[in-house]
């Protein structure tokens, strides 16, 4: 089970000095620790907005990130606060708190507009504070997200910066939520009471018309919509009166508005109870080393002139992550073979079989910790490392049975080698007296299990090594006539030729082992490899259906406002008609 992070309050993740993002090394320090699934949530909005306030309410803490209590932004950069998310067990809750927006010292749009990107581009649920109600100052303020696709690329090409294609942003970008603070008006229209959510989507609508105008207003509208198609609306009434808001988090509840109390609880519930894990594109679920990563290399983007891609952010995670899943797959397979194999094994193909098996389950294990292995390359990486750790333990194998052979044989013979020294066989007879108590000797051997592969190489090497001790005896054997010598000479030459012929096809025998083993390692290689896309390809699917969904959804409620503008066009067309027909009539009454 993960350790959880415990952090007593937040940090800065991203420091604005002098106009440039830089990433903090002790952030990253603590990101790298979290290797749960994060839930990001990221706040932004204009300076003094009481930002700060819902984030520690997040946390479920009053204090935490700074409130500040003047007219000057308090917070800069990116700060962040992980803890344990209250209710989901085994995630983490990263809080992201920004530098508040329009900060009039600042002077610099630029740097608000890359905090604004940061925020959607890191989290998976994005809360955009705002004072009061939904008009045109609040979407004027808004301007920054009619900028994304300046400032974002969802692909590498260069084809796909255009709001028509909100569809590669829908796949990645986060679930978007509205906080109206000091909300005053009644939510009401036509009479009838409305939800915040139905305030928002009101506050949507477009206006008719190709003008300037229409377009300034309808920009921020229709991005909001096409890039946001999961969208929630809260309202709060003013926490406290105005001469205690600087004090905010140090008011007791009871001196806190109790609609606000209640408000708060409200967006707190909904916003752990439904925002999402933060994932990427496939399905990827993003931990905190992932998260780390993408600070990385959208920083590292924006410091080099570049736009932040989300595709050469994947790409990017990706060399980091199959570089570290080859690692992992190979010390899985390490740890299993150290555990199951005892060498020496008492046939090849014993190894090959404990081999195959943890190659199988090292397969797996790369197979769950890698993603867009583009030309299989990470892949062919695992397969060579695990042939050579195959081969690595072959000869380990062969080692330890020849070393293991070599004791035993020098155990088993040394009785006999003594008698040698002694000159036992060298009398009339001693010759075939040494070969009765060689076989012997033998035997013994042969009957001593798990030796190993080298068994009968070893036992040959050695009898080779005292021919000349057996040729010797044959030879100053008196007993023996120079024909019988003859034909000792003949029959050990033929066991000889026949101990070459049993190497040869044990050798033949090894080869072909070891060709099926490569056969098997390819086939078991595919057909995990063939498992994972087809899951990688249903995972594709349903993301591609649910981005159509959402924008057949979107397209849908923009038909229905036209027809409905339509029908009102005609409406009144039709009225002015029959305006006119009554006063055309009246005229002719009075002639």
């Amino acid at each position: 089970m993960a350790a959880e992070i415990h952090m007593t309050g937040p940090v800065s993740l991203i420091d604005n000095t002098e106009g440039q993002l830089v990433v903090n090394p002790e952030a990253l320090k603590i990101l790298s620790a979290v290797t749960q699934p994060v839930v990001v949530v990221a706040i932004v909005g204009l300076y003094r907005t009481g930002k700060s306030y819902l984030m520690n309410r997040l946390a479920g803490k009053n204090k935490g990130f700074s409130l500040g209590s003047t007219v000057k932004s308090h917070t800069k950069g990116i700060w962040m606060w992980c803890v344990p998310h209250p209710k989901k067990p085994g995630h983490t809750l990263v809080l992201l708190d920004t530098e508040g927006l329009g900060d009039i010292e600042k002077g610099d749009n630029e740097n608000d507009s890359w905090i604004f990107s940061l925020a959607i581009l890191l989290s998976s649920t994005f809360v955009y504070n705002s004072m009061g109600t939904i008009n045109q100052q609040a979407m004027d303020q808004l301007h920054y997200v009619t900028e994304l696709t300046d400032r974002i690329k969802a692909s590498s090409s260069p084809d796909n910066n255009y709001v028509e294609d909100s569809a590669d942003f829908v796949s990645f970008f986060p679930a978007f939520v509205w906080a109206l603070r000091d909300f005053s008006l009644e939510l009401k229209t036509d009479e009838e009471p409305i939800t915040p959510d139905d305030y928002l989507e009101l506050s949507l609508k477009l206006r008719k018309g190709a003008d300037i105008k229409s377009k300034s207003f309808n920009d921020p509208r229709l991005c909001i919509r096409k890039f946001f198609p999961k969208r929630k609306c809260f309202i709060f009434d003013r926490p406290a009166w105005r001469k205690n808001l600087a004090h905010l988090e140090q008011l007791k509840e009871e001196d806190l508005n109790p609609d606000f109390i209640e408000q708060v609880a409200e967006f707190c519930s909904y916003i752990l109870s439904h925002s999402s894990v933060k994932s990427l594109s496939g399905g990827i679920t993003v931990n905190g080393p992932r998260l780390e990563s993408l600070v990385l290399t959208y920083i590292s983007a924006i410091s080099s002139g570049d736009l932040p891609c989300m595709e050469n952010a994947v790409r990017a995670l990706a060399q980091l992550e199959n570089s570290a899943a080859v690692e992992k797959a190979v010390a899985h397979y390490n740890q299993q073979m150290s555990q199951k194999v005892q060498l020496p094994t008492e046939t090849l193909q014993e190894l090959l079989d404990l081999h195959r098996d943890s190659e199988r389950q090292a397969i797996e294990v790369f197979m769950k910790n890698s993603f867009k292995d583009v030309d299989h390359k990470f892949q062919r990486k695992l397969g060579a490392q695990l042939e050579a750790r195959r081969d690595d333990f072959c000869e380990q194998n062969s080692k330890a049975s020849s070393d293991c052979c070599m004791a035993l044989l020098q155990d088993i013979f040394s009785p006999l080698e003594e008698d040698v020294k002694q000159g036992t066989f060298s009398k009339p007879g001693g010759y075939r007296l040494f070969l009765q108590k060689q076989q012997e000797l033998k035997n013994k051997y042969y009957q001593v299990p798990r030796k190993g592969i080298q068994a009968e190489e070893v036992l040959k090497k050695y009898l080779e090594s005292k021919e000349d001790v057996a040729d010797a005896l044959l030879q100053t054997d008196q007993l023996l006539s120079e024909k019988e010598k003859a034909i000792e000479v003949q029959r050990i030459k033929a066991e000889s030729a026949e101990a070459a012929k049993k190497k040869l096809k044990k050798i033949q025998k090894k080869y072909k082992q070891m060709m099926e083993q490569k056969e098997k390692s390819y086939q078991e290689h595919v057909k995990q490899l063939t498992e994972k896309m087809e899951r990688d390809k249903a995972q594709l699917m349903a993301e591609q259906e649910k981005t159509i969904t959402c924008k057949l959804k979107e397209q849908e409620l923009l038909l229905k406002e036209g027809f409905q503008n339509e029908s009102k066009r005609l409406q009144k067309e039709i009225q002015d008609i029959q305006m006119r027909e009554r006063s055309s009539n009246s005229t002719c009454n009075i002639l």
